[in-house]
């Protein structure tokens, strides 16, 4: 049985119950009997909190996404809060990261904004990757699939869909497999839809099985990783970046402006950029043969305490994240919005747009930008 007919099934299944559930408890007493109802309710989550914790976490995660196919309301809510209800929640400690509080739309569930209740970072990742694709989806669906998207010179709409639902079914592949050498994303099946009016739901279902599987894995497990970080970990972060870059992409491509991202969560993609980018083939090469030994590159983001400084040289570069009041006078400065400097990075906007300030050797920004091009 393929992962995604797997998935698939595993998802139908959670939905049925999800449905069974919330009839039993919302059901007029006559039609049900209260009292069987509560005993049924009581011998359902007395099994499912039984379950080990892995499958616990998948479970969770399967029931939201189920919730959020569901429009906003009362529905929605009891839906999503049916793991606590059940005891699927492992007891978390209140200094750790985010959690989505029960209730609450995780179409926020990005690690570290101010609606989140704790949650450990790998597990909010993941939720927010399955957050991001139900977000694309609501842009590109009804859109025209031929529709050219200018910040991916050559794609179209449906070709960007494509291309994020398909790294969601590659990464979840290689950790199912626990690869450890690698495997090439056009060798994964796709079972993608005929029509691509169909790849927003396409995109949702392959999202909602990677934050299952995901969940499910354990994070400091090993796997093949095309970046500095081998662990399972590291793949809901690094769909999170695509989640984020290729959002903005759809937006643009539909005439509108790429909506506000939450600071710490592109802060994280722009710390798994800049420690990927040396490993990444074709960027590595042109690293190196920029020739500004020594010279300090600084991206400052004015909406929270942070600064980027990139030292060149050694045939590379290497990188610190810091507070905005570190000493020193860079070879160049750029101050932006954290979100916005991720898209300068990705160069979705130029380095001369109007939401940057920049000083001081600007050729040597162009070059930089140049020789990182993904």
């Amino acid at each position: 049985m393929s992962d995604a007919l797997t998935g698939a099934l595993a998802e139908a299944l959670t939905e049925a119950l999800a449905e069974l559930v919330t009839a039993v408890a919302t059901c007029d007493d006559e039609v049900l009997d209260p009292d069987t109802a509560v005993k049924w309710l009581k011998g359902t989550g007395h099994t499912l909190a039984g379950l080990p914790a892995a499958e616990r976490r998948a479970l969770d995660a399967l029931f939201r996404t189920v919730a959020l196919r569901r429009p906003e309301g009362p529905g929605r809510d009891e839906l999503l809060g049916l793991s606590e209800s059940f005891g699927l929640l492992e007891p978390v400690d209140p200094d750790d990261a985010t959690r989505v509080a029960p209730g609450t739309d995780p179409r926020a569930a990005a690690p570290g904004t101010s609606d989140l209740a704790p949650l450990d970072p790998h597990t909010a990742a993941c939720d927010a990757v399955a957050a991001h694709a139900l977000r694309f989806a609501a842009v590109v669906r009804g859109a025209d699939p031929a529709t050219p998207v200018p910040t991916c010179p050559g794609w179209t709409l449906a070709d960007l869909t494509r291309h994020l639902g398909a790294g969601h079914r590659w990464a979840e592949h290689l950790v199912w497999t626990r690869a450890t050498v690698r495997v090439r994303p056009e060798d994964v099946p796709l079972d993608l839809p005929a029509e691509p009016t169909a790849y927003p739901d396409w995109l949702i279902a392959g999202a909602g099985s990677f934050a299952a599987t995901l969940r499910a894995a354990d994070p400091d497990g090993p796997v093949w990783s095309p970046g500095a970080d081998p662990r399972v970990r590291s793949y809901p972060r690094r769909l999170l970046r695509e989640s984020l870059v290729h959002l903005a992409d759809a937006e643009i491509a539909l005439g509108g402006e790429p909506g506000p991202l939450d600071p710490r969560t592109a802060a994280d993609a722009v710390d798994l950029l800049l420690a990927d980018l040396p490993y990444i083939p074709w960027t590595a090469e042109p690293l190196a043969q920029l020739d500004h030994d020594g010279a300090v590159i600084r991206l400052a983001a004015r909406d929270a305490d942070t600064v980027w400084t990139l030292t060149l040289g050694g045939g590379g570069f290497t990188w610190t994240r810091g507070r905005r009041t570190d000493p020193g006078v860079p070879a160049v400065h750029v101050e932006g919005g954290t979100g916005d400097l991720l898209l300068l990075l990705h160069r979705r906007y130029a380095a001369d747009d109007p939401r940057f300030d920049r000083s001081g050797d600007l050729e040597l920004l162009d070059a930089w930008l140049a020789a990182t091009a993904l």
